[in-house]
């Protein structure tokens, strides 16, 4: 259920800890402490205020709050033992369809992670594609305890920034989203790319992931972002162009086959909420890309 932000600020406490309690896992005590400071100005004011008490708290509270979370991929997924947000957020990036190998892999990553610091692996999973949880897991597991649980703390801010702008409306929403967009130039005859069919790939190892399709319209563009609407998940990915039907299609003189038929962009993406803009400036015989805006 979706609240407006001036009904939470004018609830009795007791609802607004029903409202929005649970965005922080397992820990209703978060909502209960920062009812008492409402009203808000904004819902990122809301959140703010929310992650504010989880600093405030005691170490030992932290603690606490931190061992509440499970572990990735671990034996409460497969039990079917997580709260609604976490099974969400864990089936969105596929951990709950691993194979035995890599749910292996997991299990031993989670053991290592516990041992050294005392409680779970904690990371916004929506935030990533699968490999780079697992890099950012093992990059972790070599911090210091004081810097890895600064890290646990800010992976916090980020699943409960996402959990609170889906429950809450108002002003002042929080930044949550992130934005992948492409723009196709057909430099040869000087004017945007009409009909190239464009496909977007998560590189996943030597695997290749298929997760949009497109076809750039009258300006050259997709209709809609490749990504948008949600963050843009950390990793790598390659577009692909087929710019040799394009140009056949304007029946330019080629080669058969022609020297450039799908030309693939491979680049990554690090900020989950940032713009990414991958233009390709085409001709039959050369190609050119970089970062827009």
């Amino acid at each position: 259920m979706v609240h407006a932000l001036a009904d939470l600020n004018q609830a009795h406490p007791a609802d607004f800890s029903d409202a929005v309690g649970d965005t922080f896992e397992l820990a209703p005590w978060v909502a209960e402490v920062a009812a008492a400071r409402r009203p808000f100005v904004s819902v990122t004011a809301l959140h703010e205020a929310m992650m504010g008490t989880v600093r405030a708290a005691s170490r030992e509270q932290q603690l606490a709050f931190l061992r509440g979370h499970p572990d990735l991929a671990g034996k409460a997924a497969r039990a079917g033992a997580l709260t609604d947000d976490s099974r969400r957020e864990q089936a969105s990036v596929g951990l709950d369809t691993l194979s035995e190998e890599e749910f292996a892999r997991f299990h031993r990553l989670n053991d290592a992670y516990k041992a050294t610091f005392g409680f779970p692996f904690i990371v916004c999973v929506r935030r990533h594609t699968r490999d780079s949880i697992l890099a950012q897991f093992e990059r972790r597991l070599r911090h210091d305890a004081a810097t890895e649980f600064a890290a646990a703390l800010q992976e916090i801010f980020y699943i409960t920034r996402l959990r609170v702008a889906a429950k809450v409306t108002g002003e002042g929403m929080p930044r949550v989203d992130g934005r992948l967009s492409t723009h196709v130039l057909d430099t040869h005859g000087g004017r945007p790319a009409v009909g190239v069919a464009i496909e977007l790939y998560e590189l996943a190892g030597r695997q290749h992931h298929l997760i949009a399709k497109a076809v750039t319209n009258a300006d050259g563009r997709t209709d809609a972002p490749l990504i948008g609407g949600r963050p843009l998940p950390i990793g790598r990915y390659e577009l692909q162009f087929a710019v040799g039907d394009h140009f056949r299609s304007r029946g330019i003189a080629q080669s058969d086959p022609p020297f450039l038929d799908i030309v693939p962009l491979r680049f990554s993406i690090a900020e989950s909420e940032g713009h990414y803009h991958v233009p390709l400036l085409c001709t039959p015989w050369s190609y050119s890309t970089y970062r827009g805006s």
